[in-house]
């Protein structure tokens, strides 16, 4: 920066900008990406409070700014459509821009500080079709390379789509954590918390197939065993998904993962209790559980506007 041009409070703001973006670069050795994002990211801020105020703010300008200023800058970019996390990324560029604000300058600004950061809205579960689920289940043994692999995919799929197992808890298993005919499955989850999951005939059936291939079907010996013995790698199980939806053209989001989402998914569309999918997952907030409810009215709307006479009016 030129030397002539004033610093500080006197500064136009846009110039403060172009000397913390400096600061980035040549002290915290920022990125270039970094320093691309927040140079945009407050050239918007800077615009808006241009057009807030009716003229080219300078650095007393922004001192002086109000919480009430930035609640309406996070409020117009709202309205623009801006998402949460975007508008986060943005605040936080801001924060970051009012800090060295006042450490270099001296200028002070609470307001940036006690902003609520908007919050990101989880995304909602994406879960198969009941056909694709099926698919997944029935036929993702059909191109192992031997009778026990087809077994073993099988019956693990099985656990997944059928139980409402994460990934890493049908993995966890050991042979003798198998229940008695007639008796639930106890599953260990996140948090270290216990829940009781049924088995049904047909996983019996499937899990019964698998361990008459099973090389050491002992008590203490995982349940699901790679190709050299040990237990199962997870990221074989998703590089195995991800080759099958390929060729068989499933959507991408056809994962170990989805076939819990689709396992919650289609209990609820068939009348589950919302409480009873709760325990039965291993949420420990209903509100998480919820999520599910918002999949399936997005599934009852497709339906509506695909064959209601009134739905294209």
């Amino acid at each position: 920066m030129s030397g002539s041009r004033p610093s500080g409070p006197a500064a136009d703001a846009q110039a403060l900008r172009v000397e913390f973006l400096d600061f980035l670069v040549g002290e915290r050795r920022a990125a270039a990406l970094t320093v691309s994002t927040y140079g945009a990211d407050l050239a918007e801020f800077l615009g808006f409070v241009t057009r807030h105020i009716g003229a080219e703010p300078t650095g007393a300008d922004l001192a002086a700014l109000s919480l009430a200023d930035f609640r309406a800058w996070l409020a117009k970019a709202a309205s623009d459509g801006v998402g949460n996390a975007t508008r986060a990324k943005k605040l936080s560029a801001v924060r970051s821009f009012f800090r060295w604000l006042r450490q270099r300058h001296g200028m002070i600004n609470e307001a940036p500080g006690l902003l609520r950061t908007p919050k990101s809205r989880r995304p909602l579960p994406r879960a198969l079709t009941a056909p694709d689920a099926a698919a997944v289940v029935d036929s993702l043994g059909d191109d192992a390379a031997s009778p026990a692999l087809a077994a073993r995919d099988t019956a693990l799929m099985a656990l997944l789509y059928g139980a409402g197992l994460r990934i890493h808890e049908a993995l966890g298993l050991d042979i003798g954590d198998l229940p008695p005919e007639g008796a639930p499955l106890s599953v260990r989850g996140k948090g270290g918390r216990q829940r009781i999951v049924p088995l049904l005939p047909v996983l019996r059936r499937e899990i019964a197939s698998w361990l008459r291939h099973h090389p050491a079907p002992t008590p203490d010996a995982p349940l699901f065993l790679g190709a050299r013995g040990a237990r199962l790698n997870p990221g074989v199980v998703q590089r195995r998904l991800r080759d099958f939806r390929r060729l068989n053209g499933l959507p991408e989001h056809a994962t170990p993962h989805a076939l819990r989402h689709s396992f919650a998914t289609h209990l609820l569309a068939n009348g589950a209790d919302l409480r009873a999918i709760q325990e039965l997952l291993g949420h420990a907030s209903l509100s998480t559980t919820q999520r599910y409810t918002a999949v399936d009215a997005d599934r009852l709307m497709a339906v509506w506007q695909a064959a209601h006479p009134r739905a294209k009016t």
